[in-house]
């Protein structure tokens, strides 16, 4: 189909085929046995594929979109086979994330700002947060950026040194406060030094914690208005990582985390240790907020631009 196309260099594209091979197999051993014996895509293989899709965590509702797209289509063909259900698979998934007006990057990128480009990280403790931090400065630096972090979780104990140790590693700035100290302070020192340096991109980690609506919506908003002291338009991205290994669990983050607090972008780490990888499919769906990163591996590297074009076609490659 020429949806697809060759966009992602060799090295970048097997690195994301391997990241989603325990979801593909996963998949794959599902539907083979829905349709084994079955020759054609009736009524019965299309509740089965239901089944399928939703139990590979795609989510219900945009479960019912490709269920419903396929059923045009079966009704539009007379009669497809179920050796041609992977392709069609793949194209009426492609078609689905097509409709989204985002997933079309293929590099690592910051629109041009006056000032620092401020990205706040946001998100629940384990599910990657602070490596996401980690390998986003190191993308950025090999781009030939100025980075700076702002150790904000100033709440959970070694959360400052984690990111600390991430800041050597890669060996960028990092502005920190002793433990326990107002996140707000945090990331006011932090904005003020990014610009006293003349940095292209700050990453501001923030709590990981939980909270109720209120309170998270609360400490969030306080923290805006304290980078506005420094940089009116801060943050220009409010960034959500999500475990994807935790598939629903994933959703349910998303949905607490967007009605607390205005979430512009979303980073989905842990794939390659998951049988989880349709919750991508599902969270671009519903979401209608950019997927702009996912975490295909452990190297510094296997942090990856999300592209709804290359994570589609790697997900059905057989």
């Amino acid at each position: 189909m020429s949806f697809f196309k060759k966009i992602f260099n060799k090295e970048k594209k097997e690195t994301l085929d391997k990241g989603l091979e325990k979801s593909k197999s996963s998949f794959f051993d599902k539907l083979g046995k829905a349709v084994a014996g079955k020759s054609k895509v009736d009524e019965d293989v299309l509740d089965d594929l239901e089944d399928v899709l939703i139990s590979s965590d795609v989510g219900v509702a945009t479960t019912v979109k490709i269920i419903d797209r396929i059923e045009e289509r079966v009704a539009r063909d007379k009669y497809l086979g179920t050796s041609e259900l992977n392709s069609i698979l793949r194209e009426e998934i492609a078609g689905l994330m097509s409709e989204v007006n985002y997933g079309d990057a293929i590099d690592f990128t910051i629109p041009n700002t006056d000032g620092p480009y401020v990205i706040m990280i946001v998100g629940v403790n384990g599910v990657g947060k602070t490596t996401t931090i980690g390998k986003l400065a190191h993308q950025f630096k090999q781009k030939g950026k100025k980075v700076v972090l702002g150790a904000g979780d100033t709440f959970r104990a070694a959360a400052v040194d984690q990111l600390d140790i991430w800041a050597n590693r890669v060996g960028v700035e990092i502005v920190k406060q002793a433990m326990g100290s107002d996140p707000a302070s945090v990331a006011f020192d932090t904005l003020q030094s990014a610009v006293a340096q003349n940095a292209d991109v700050v990453l501001l980690d923030t709590a990981g914690r939980l909270h109720n609506k209120v309170n998270l919506m609360n400490e969030l908003s306080k923290i805006k208005r304290v980078m506005q002291k420094v940089l009116p338009n801060a943050p220009h991205d409010v960034m959500l990582v999500l475990d994807g290994s935790t598939g629903q669990n994933a959703f349910e983050q998303a949905k607490q985390f967007t009605a607390a607090t205005e979430v512009t972008s979303l980073a989905v780490t842990k794939l390659d240790g998951t049988a989880k990888g349709g919750v991508v499919i599902g969270i671009s769906d519903q979401f209608q907020i950019p997927v702009r990163y996912i975490g295909v591996g452990e190297g510094m590297d296997d942090l990856q631009v999300f592209n709804k074009v290359e994570f589609v076609d790697s997900f059905f490659k057989q």
